[in-house]
């Protein structure tokens, strides 16, 4: 699980109100058929590129998912992924939400619903289990693409790293405008994900681009840095 951490220039009371707000979850479903499961690096795109769609969506903006969508992002920000298989995942694509699909990859994410409010045909799904591998190492990403980096120190599940994955591109997603947003999306979220090289990563974390620090629910300890999101327009912003 993931959630907002506190902005060290946020007001106490800021804190205070957010803790307070009725704290809902963003779900997202990844399928994983036994035979061809997808690439690690593919899920993990896929699940960013399915945050973004989802916060693009008219339906989040201004429709029938936006009173759900405003209370998430107002509280703490949390997902949790989810696996599913044959009629788990049919049953699961007869819920509202949004399939996005990768190379082999397939995520489904769902407009935000309370913490302990989940429909139970995803609240009976695993989280645990979200093992994958790639079968051979992911290409260097284009010039110019928007790349989350990983934290080449902190070993995590695929599930795990697929919610902070979508965190990055949510928290970069924030501070772009509406031109940038747009173009974005013109591109299909265009994105990669891929692990820093070690002596890059310091420099990562203290350049100012949207950070990850992880609350620490799950498998990693508390205010733990696990992506950073350079996007073209967000580092040409900070010279």
């Amino acid at each position: 699980m993931l959630e907002r951490v506190t902005d060290p220039f946020d007001e106490p009371s800021q804190a205070a109100a957010r803790d307070a707000a009725p704290q809902y979850v963003l779900p997202l479903v990844v399928r994983l058929e036994r035979a061809e499961p997808p690439g690690r690096t593919d899920a993990l795109e896929t699940a960013a590129r399915a945050v973004l769609t989802l916060l693009a969506d008219p339906r989040a903006t201004g429709g029938e998912w936006a009173e759900a969508v405003d209370a998430w992002q107002d509280a703490r920000i949390r997902k949790v992924v989810r696996r599913a298989r044959g009629a788990e995942w049919r049953r699961a694509g007869d819920l509202p939400g949004i399939t996005v699909r990768g190379t082999a990859a397939e995520v489904r994410v769902y407009p935000p619903v309370p913490l302990d409010g989940w429909p139970k045909d995803l609240a009976r799904l695993q989280v645990s289990g979200t093992e994958l591998d790639d079968p051979e190492p992911p290409p260097v990403p284009a010039p110019g693409t928007p790349v989350l980096w990983l934290n080449p120190d902190l070993p995590m599940s695929a599930g795990k790293t697929m919610a902070q994955a979508g965190h990055a591109a949510q928290l970069a997603w924030w501070e772009l405008t509406g031109a940038e947003r747009a173009a974005w999306a013109e591109s299909g979220f265009a994105l990669a994900v891929r692990t820093a090289e070690p002596a890059a990563w310091a420099a990562l974390v203290e350049s100012g681009l949207p950070l990850v620090r992880d609350a620490g629910f799950t498998e990693i300890a508390p205010g733990s840095c696990t992506v950073v999101a350079d996007l073209p327009a967000l580092r040409a912003a900070r010279r």
